[in-house]
């Protein structure tokens, strides 16, 4: 199976790229880069809700109910208030840190950040869906293609630090007690 990275990576391409752009108004460059910030922050915060207790359970059931992958068919031209929803339960309070670590990590303007990540966020459920159903995995199986995920994030060259960075709530170096509170209705939508 291919990592999720490689799937969003194959639906971000110098098109969607264009578009997106030109949907924010934005510099592809600096788009670009903020894409790449981006994905591995909104990964490694689904990974860690996976990794609480009955959190795969409730990943693999909102997966099922509502993102079989057709957002990466037809990617939104624009904020939804599905991305949005989805952001405020991974991000929590922490949507404003997030937005302005990958406002600078890129050079994106911050006003754009919110929409790119409202755009992107259905595609990375769209993703996590799609690798779902085309794997038929159960929800401990999501949570190892999300550690995986996580491990190969972890090579990458300053991502996690910040994403750790922008996630540790309390700064005792540790996303894990925090992004449990953030996610716990990420799941439980009606």
């Amino acid at each position: 199976m291919s990592s999720l990275l490689d799937s969003l990576s194959g639906h971000l391409d110098d098109q969607s790229l264009r578009r997106i752009s030109g949907s924010l108004g934005a510099d592809q460059g600096a788009t670009s880069k903020a894409l790449a910030a981006a994905v591995p922050l909104l990964l490694a915060g689904l990974a860690r809700n996976a990794a609480k207790p009955g959190g795969a359970e409730q990943l693999h059931d909102a997966l099922a109910r509502d993102h079989d992958g057709s957002a990466l068919d037809s990617p939104p031209a624009g904020a939804t208030p599905d991305g949005d929803a989805i952001l405020g339960h991974i991000l929590g309070d922490r949507r404003a840190a997030a937005e302005r670590g990958i406002a600078g990590a890129s050079g994106l303007d911050i006003s754009k950040v919110g929409p790119l990540l409202s755009m992107l966020a259905p595609l990375v459920m769209g993703a996590l869906g799609r690798a779902r159903s085309q794997g038929n995995l159960g929800p401990g199986q999501l949570s190892e293609v999300l550690a995986r995920e996580g491990a190969t994030l972890g090579g990458s060259s300053g991502i996690m630090g910040m994403v750790a960075g922008l996630l540790d709530r309390d700064h005792d170096g540790s996303v894990a007690d925090d992004i449990g509170g953030m996610l716990g209705n990420l799941f439980r939508r009606s």
